[in-house]
């Protein structure tokens, strides 16, 4: 009798684990993925932007830049059947080059502005940044870290062509959530027109970057309650959590690759670039001291440019 008591009670005990794991998954999807204001981050000491950071993002002369240029306004319908929105900026002299930009998580196109201005003014490109799903003007009720917004900038490079033919060289160039996107596009099948990528603190997989998170953040163990976080996302989102791996999608690819990131990041950490730099076929890799989480470009804006401009001239006509 003892031991059918015990039984009984392991029992209990083994469900009420399972309805909090299944509720941590629908409370960690609602808080990550699921489109809505994310106000955690708000609090969050990994995303602690240095002064001198925060002045260039916040102030810097781009943001009268993006607002002074005009832009078109570019709509394609995804594979899903979403409505996303782009802007196209044709360059002041006639050229065939363009970069593609991918913002970052919970941004939008015209943070992209303060790259955007750079490859406009001094490189004489055509520039095309655009809201991936679930951000900005772009419809989705959820955020896909990169996964389906790859087949969306696959989507994006084949519109581009339509505008500007078969000569057109195309440099992508992402940020943190944006540059995994990029790197995820990489492992598509792409035009020949895709010469480089630019990929500013990326992470290796959404996986491995909500394990990260999750230990951090909430001193949690990514198991189970991450892997039943991955069935609600593949339920909800029609994706999974290991699936949407640009480390995977790096190895299937010969673009050369430029890595970007701080070596004080503690929102991505940056040994995911640097395994990422390791698995990839072409690649070079440029680690900055003293830098946050996508602050490079803002502290060490010469330094920046000059390794962005040795890799360009590199890989472009």
């Amino acid at each position: 009798m003892l031991k059918k008591k015990w039984v009984k009670v392991g029992i209990v005990f083994l469900a009420i684990l399972l309805i909090i794991d299944v509720l941590g998954s629908f409370y960690f999807y609602d808080l990550a993925i699921k489109r809505e204001k994310k106000d955690f981050l708000q609090e969050n000491d990994d995303l602690v932007v240095s002064r001198e950071a925060m002045d260039v993002f916040v102030s810097g002369g781009w943001r009268e830049w993006v607002n002074n240029q005009e832009f078109e306004y570019w709509e394609i319908q995804s594979f899903d059947d979403l409505r996303l929105q782009g802007y196209y900026l044709e360059a002041e002299e006639p050229t065939n080059k363009t970069v593609v930009f991918a913002h970052g998580y919970l941004g939008r196109a015209r943070d992209m502005g303060i790259f955007g201005e750079y490859y406009y003014k001094e490189l004489g490109y055509n520039i095309l940044s655009v809201d991936l799903r679930g951000h900005g003007q772009s419809q989705g009720d959820y955020i896909g870290f990169g996964w389906h917004s790859r087949l969306d900038m696959v989507d994006w490079i084949n519109r581009l062509l339509e505008k500007q033919g078969e000569d057109t060289e195309i440099i992508l160039h992402g940020i943190s959530m944006g540059a995994a996107t990029v790197l995820m596009t990489s492992g598509e099948e792409l035009p020949k027109n895709v010469k480089a990528i630019v990929a500013d603190s990326p992470y290796t997989s959404v996986y491995d970057l909500f394990d990260y998170q999750m230990g951090r953040m909430f001193k949690l163990p990514s198991f189970p309650l991450l892997d039943t976080t991955s069935l609600v996302t593949k339920a909800k989102a029609n994706y999974s959590l290991r699936e949407a791996s640009a480390l995977k999608q790096v190895q299937k690819s010969d673009l050369p690759v430029l890595y970007f990131h701080g070596n004080s990041d503690d929102f991505v950490p940056t040994r995911m670039t640097r395994e990422l730099y390791e698995h990839t076929n072409k690649a070079q890799i440029r680690i900055f001291e003293n830098s946050g989480h996508g602050e490079a470009f803002a502290i060490y804006r010469d330094e920046y440019i000059h390794s962005l401009n040795q890799f360009i001239d590199q890989h472009l006509k």
